[in-house]
């Protein structure tokens, strides 16, 4: 069996927090490491089961196109970055993502189909539905009013003279904090909101990285980007990986938008778990060592941060180890 690596086996100019020159990847793997021999075993919604700690952050400077992007095994960078422009149209069904291949959102509904019809049907089968009949997509493709959902169309309501209540028009956060940035960049207000408490027993799943604070340092051609996320639940073994991409991609995307430079992405966990069921997975990933510093070019700027394509983003120099894979827990 391959050894685990530990700060004691790992040559000191590899890694070590106190070290300047360690490869930013090993702040990942030693949360992993923490969580799997640390962690409080808990039963959770999915009754898997995790291992848990309480509070957890990780920093990476966004600099010279830099990007959490993992080496240790390969990120599909392509499927995060599709699933994050599909929250900025603000659609809330799987059928684009669905005939863009993007498989990541297919468990939850299909969980609900078998669950409200009791028809015993395939999840391949159920996707291919999707695909294939836009009004079966329509009525069993949509989440509820998911991340982009309240990021563009957060609602809003109006009382009327007759005493009740009319659906205003919705507030695009995502625009306003683009602007905010523009006009009031010292603001303490450049804030992206996905947990709507109201609209939460509608979701599919309430969100997991739930709040985006952006923050600028410096001024005029000096001024850097820096973003916060808040995430209340991670599943840091399949999910953190696309959660560090993405919220370093928006990132970037506000900083391309605003005339900023990227500076640095400051990721805050809250529960932060491992599945128990992911044994496999971590224990190998635990042997491996980060190579590489893979980087993003976006070769295009649109007028707006809703204008981006998936063929205006360029990685270069990634050579990851292979993937590892492991079952998604519902």
């Amino acid at each position: 069996m391959a050894t685990l690596h530990t700060p004691e086996t790992i040559p000191s100019e590899l890694h070590g927090s106190d070290n300047p020159g360690a490869h930013p990847e090993w702040q990942y793997l030693d949360l992993m490491r923490r969580i799997w021999e640390e962690g409080d075993e808990r039963v959770d919604r999915t009754g898997v089961g995790t291992r848990s700690v309480c509070g957890a952050q990780l920093r990476f400077d966004l600099a010279d196109g830099a990007m959490p992007l993992l080496t240790t095994k390969r990120v599909y960078w392509k499927t995060a970055t599709r699933e994050m422009l599909w929250f900025l149209t603000g659609d809330t069904n799987i059928r684009p993502l669905v005939l863009q291949g993007v498989k990541i959102w297919n468990e939850w509904p299909h969980a609900r189909y078998v669950k409200e019809t009791g028809e015993d049907i395939s999840l391949d089968d159920f996707v291919a539905r999707i695909a294939d009949d836009e009004t079966f997509a329509k009525r069993w493709g949509d989440l509820g009013p998911v991340y982009g959902k309240q990021w563009v169309d957060w609602p809003t309501y109006r009382y009327r003279k007759d005493g009740l209540y009319e659906r205003g028009e919705g507030i695009n956060q995502v625009a306003e904090v683009v602007e905010s940035l523009k006009s009031n960049p010292g603001s303490r207000r450049h804030i992206i909101e996905g947990w709507n408490v109201a609209e939460l027993d509608r979701m599919a799943l309430p969100p997991c990285h739930k709040t985006y604070q952006f923050h600028v340092s410096g001024s005029g051609e000096d001024a850097r980007l820096n973003c916060v996320l808040y995430q209340r639940s991670c599943d840091v073994a399949l999910g953190l990986p696309f959660n560090l991409w993405s919220a370093a991609l928006l990132t970037r995307m506000m900083a391309d938008q605003t005339g900023m430079k990227p500076g640095e992405l400051v990721w805050t966990g809250g529960d932060v778990h491992l599945y128990l069921n992911h044994a496999h997975l971590i224990e190998e990933q635990l042997t491996r060592q980060p190579q590489g510093n893979p980087t993003l070019a976006i070769t295009r700027k649109p007028e707006t941060i809703f204008d981006y394509q998936i063929e205006d983003f360029e990685v270069n120099d990634y050579a990851p180890l292979p993937p590892i894979k492991a079952p998604v827990a519902v």
